[in-house]
């Protein structure tokens, strides 16, 4: 008996030794841990699809956090809502010699709203759990299960979910009760790692190991494009209680049209008089448009509503007009069935919205997107609206859905749609301005600014700002001019046109240097771009402008009375694939002025690695000449 307990006794030691080895952390790989914050020793996703509502995961993550850096990989959270429920849920917590430190428990963990900071409504549940650590490194193992009657959003598989971290080991997996619950799958970017994968009946497995972090880098393309990573979905699905059958955007478009959008735009009869006396004379469907547009935006505030389906149904039309307030779905919807009352027709579309442009992917058609628009078809073109913006112009969305293809919504079914882009000369830029520079370095004048595309996008709202806002933006933008000094201001703003008019009077003492009888000055005070990217001696991945620009500048240089030009720049053309650059100075002895004209044209594009330095090389020529001298001298 006693040889049985001391047997038992050694088997169970055996077990811890083994088990604090598994996760000690002072021996991985260096390979693991170059440019590495956090090592995610095990990632694991197991999914049963049992039926197209009912689909259950486990969900296993090792991760060895190095440095203070890499906490963040180590936030213990899980997302739950009416039809997701967590069935269990364990966090452990190991030194770096693998002893377990730490446990922490379901009921240890926050149960919080999921809310976004501007949803009014919101069923979204996070548990989370944020442990603080005592010293470094330390591995937390991080595990749950979970149950869904939703399948419409599968769930999607990263082999590296974020730059400076690495994987030792990856691994997911879809069991599939019959054959019509088999999943599509997408590969993505999975040429530069070793991936295994077993596609049985029943069964399909991916599993990889040993992936090296990635560092990010200036200009660098979206995480998601380079990253390793698995799309997944269901050609039959169930969202919140709606069964799908979806094959394309075809197919998912006569599904949101018949479900999530039947009975949505109904209005009122006194809605309707109202819409149609708003239009009264006027016969052109897209002057009917803007008009309808600016009272939505005159009318209505924007307010998320994310509960059940809420999240993908659009609030009905009467809903909208009686509260005047509603989500991106909700206001386009209502605009969809105003515009419908005057007899304008449009389309409810669905788009991924954000600075990043992300395209809906025109071969895989799953649920996806996170902000709705509307299109209204004229004249064989497409013009867009954001119905939950009550400041932009009529068509012009800026560069939050700008240049992305979208699913636009139709009866006949769904269809893949460019948006409009802003590219390069679209994104205009251009500053005049006249100033007196005197014998003591200080100048007086007046600037102009007016911009277009996404120029004009980042700069319209400055009419919106307190005095205190605009004298600020101005010391910023204008940093390189010593004691400056705003005297007066004004601003046009050219809605029809999509066009922002910025005048500027100011005055700065001390902007030229003095230096005996010398006066140095820069010849261009009002748009010195000083911009050099980052220097790599090792690049590892290619780089993107997203929209290009256009800036034109003209400056007249009233120069001091007694003095005289003793040395100037030399006139400038640089020719790049990424774009422009030219300045050029006229000089009048008669009039004692110097007029400094300037171009640079940025180029969109996505560039190999290899040329990186080259566009390096063509900001750093540009940044130079754009702080050239003036040097005068006495007469």
């Amino acid at each position: 008996m006693r040889f049985l307990f001391l047997l038992s006794s050694l088997f169970l030691s055996l077990i811890g030794i083994a088990q604090e080895s598994q996760y000690q952390s002072i021996l991985l790989d260096k390979s693991l841990t170059d440019n590495a914050n956090a090592v995610v020793r095990l990632d694991e996703m197991k999914i049963h699809l049992e039926a197209t509502n009912k689909m259950s995961y486990e969900v296993r993550q090792v991760t060895t956090v190095l440095n203070s850096d890499g906490n963040s990989f180590a936030i213990n959270r899980v997302a739950y809502d009416k039809e997701r429920k967590i069935k269990s849920l364990d966090v452990y917590i190991y030194d770096k010699l693998g002893k377990e430190i730490a446990r922490i428990k379901k009921k240890d963990f926050k149960d919080v709203s999921a809310a976004d900071g501007f949803s009014l409504y919101t069923d979204d549940r996070l548990l989370i759990n944020r442990y603080t650590p005592t010293s470094y490194p330390y591995t937390i193992v991080f595990s749950y299960t979970a149950e869904t009657s939703d399948t419409g959003f599968f769930p999607p598989w990263y082999f590296l979910s974020n730059y400076k971290l690495s994987v030792e080991k990856s691994y997911y997996s879809i069991t599939y009760a019959n054959a019509q619950l088999k999943p599509q799958i997408k590969e993505l970017n999975l040429e530069n790692i070793s991936v295994a994968k077993r596609d049985e009946d029943g069964k399909i497995v991916y599993e990889a190991s040993n992936i090296k972090a990635i560092k990010p880098e200036s200009l660098g393309p979206s995480f998601r494009d380079v990253v390793p990573r698995l799309k997944v979905r269901l050609k039959k699905f169930n969202l919140k209680g709606e069964e799908a059958q979806v094959n394309d955007w075809k197919d998912m478009g006569v599904w949101m049209n018949n479900s999530l959008l039947k009975n949505r735009a109904e209005l009122n009869e006194a809605t309707i008089s109202k819409a149609k006396s708003l239009v009264s004379g006027v016969d052109d469907d897209l002057e009917k448009a803007k008009i309808i547009y600016k009272y939505v935006q005159d009318n209505t505030r924007y307010i998320s509503v994310q509960i059940g389906i809420g999240g993908w149904k659009p609030i009905s039309a009467i809903d909208i007009d009686r509260v005047k307030y509603g989500d991106c779905k909700g206001l386009s919807n209502y605009t969809y069935a105003l515009l419908k009352a005057v007899g304008v027709k449009s389309y409810y579309t669905v788009i991924h919205a954000g600075n990043r442009q992300v395209d809906f992917d025109p071969d895989f058609a799953a649920l996806q997107g996170n902000h709705a628009i509307l299109a209204i078809p004229y004249n064989d073109k497409y013009y867009w609206i954001d119905c939950t913006s009550q400041v932009h112009p009529f068509g012009f969305v800026g560069d939050f859905t700008d240049d992305r293809k979208a699913l636009v919504v139709k009866p006949e079914g769904g269809e893949i749609v460019n948006t409009v882009a802003y590219i390069n000369a679209d994104n205009h830029q251009f500053t005049k301005a006249q100033y007196t520079l005197n014998a003591l370095g200080a100048i007086t004048g007046r600037a102009s600014i007016v911009t277009k595309g996404i120029q004009y996008d980042n700069r319209f709202k400055l009419e919106r700002n307190s005095e205190d806002d605009v004298l600020k933006h101005y010391k910023s933008y204008w940093s390189n001019i010593n004691n400056l000094k705003v005297d007066t201001y004004s601003f046009e703003n050219d809605r029809a046109n999509v066009v922002f008019t910025e005048k500027v009077d100011l005055n700065a003492t001390n902007y030229a240097s003095i230096s005996g009888n010398r006066i140095l000055f820069t010849a261009n005070t009002f748009n010195n771009n000083g911009y050099i990217p980052n220097r790599y001696r090792n690049r590892k991945l290619p780089f993107e402008i997203q929209r290009g620009f256009l800036d034109e500048d003209e400056l007249t240089i009233q120069l001091p009375e007694d003095y005289e030009i003793e040395a100037i720049p030399s006139e400038k053309t640089i020719d790049t694939d990424f774009g422009t650059y030219t300045i050029s100075f006229e000089k009048d002895r008669e009039t004692n002025t110097i007029v400094y004209k300037r171009k640079l044209l940025i180029k969109k594009g996505v560039y190999p690695k290899e040329k990186y330095a080259a566009y390096r090389d063509f900001r750093k020529q540009t940044a130079r000449a754009d702080d050239a001298q003036v040097v005068l001298v006495k007469k």
